[in-house]
């Protein structure tokens, strides 16, 4: 392919055919960075409102008019036997009595030997699970798998599976046994869940080499013909991936911008012509592709 053809990463017709545009433009990007936020999840069916969030915290529901997991991970509850009872159930279901989102594996299949990175919001560990290479991956807010020191007083992250799985088998009337509450193993306070909320989030070796893995992909990549794949990712913290790959785009006249999202797909007019906007469903995207 010459360097005229590789500039234009998105044919004419993607507009009147963003599929078949995208497909055209995973096929001919030098490479393809891919940023997942919590759209790909619910895609999957991981929806945290609705039926599946009644089914699990309808007792949480009821007492504290919680309306949805996301929320309900935020609430202060009174006791850490409470706080405890709701996480361990949260991520029992979310992280590790969950199938791997079909979704999740099509992306798999579409990435198939081309040169990728994914950048993702989401902490559910479905990457993982449906195979994909930790090397290829930064989970920049945490995950569901791992504690660390509610101080914190180190850099460290804990593996949590067994103590989530004893935690939600013994916990009754919306509270665990006050001996399960986890303890740090360096200086014995509370432990909290490492989810990016505030300043006190730990980023551990393993996040800090996942950080350098992703500066050295962009640095390699973001002048050339690299593909911005944004699937499911909405305002929440629109900093880490949305904003970041609008400015890759304008800054490089050879990116292609395609954002992935249902009913809110959109890009700055400043972009427009390296972009597509498909405002429809990421599994059923995926299955075409």
């Amino acid at each position: 392919m010459d360097t005229v053809e590789k500039k234009k990463l998105l044919p004419a017709y993607s507009k009147k055919s963003p599929v078949k545009g995208l497909k055209h433009a995973l096929e001919t990007a030098d490479a393809i960075l891919v940023g997942a936020g919590a759209g790909l999840s619910a895609a999957a069916g991981f929806a945290y409102d609705g039926e599946r969030f009644q089914k699990h915290f309808h007792d949480f529901a009821e007492k504290y008019g919680i309306t949805d997991m996301y929320s309900g991970g935020f609430y202060p509850y009174p006791t850490l036997e409470e706080y405890w009872a709701w996480w361990s159930r949260h991520i029992l279901i979310n992280r590790y009595d969950v199938p791997v989102g079909r979704p999740y594996a099509d992306l798999l299949r579409v990435l198939q030997g081309k040169n990728y990175f994914v950048l993702t919001t989401n902490v559910d560990h479905q990457f993982q699970l449906a195979g994909f290479g930790k090397e290829r991956l930064f989970y920049t807010q945490g995950d569901y798998g791992l504690f660390q020191c509610s101080g914190p007083c180190c850099q460290e992250t804990f593996g949590n599976e067994a103590q989530v799985r004893r935690m939600a088998e013994a916990q009754w009337g919306m509270r665990v046994p006050p001996e399960l509450v986890p303890k740090c193993p360096r200086c014995g306070r509370p432990m909290a869940m490492n989810l990016r909320a505030d300043s006190s989030f730990v980023e551990d070796g393993g996040w800090r080499r996942a950080a350098g893995r992703y500066g050295e992909f962009l640095r390699k990549w973001k002048d050339k013909g690299i593909l911005l794949l944004e699937l499911g990712v909405g305002y929440n913290t629109p900093g880490i991936i949305k904003y970041p790959f609008w400015q890759m785009a304008a800054q490089n006249p050879e990116a292609a911008y395609v954002c992935v999202n249902y009913g809110e797909a959109s890009c700055p007019q400043e972009i427009e012509g390296q972009s597509i906007c498909i405002g429809g469903d990421i599994g059923e995207v995926l299955e075409l592709l």
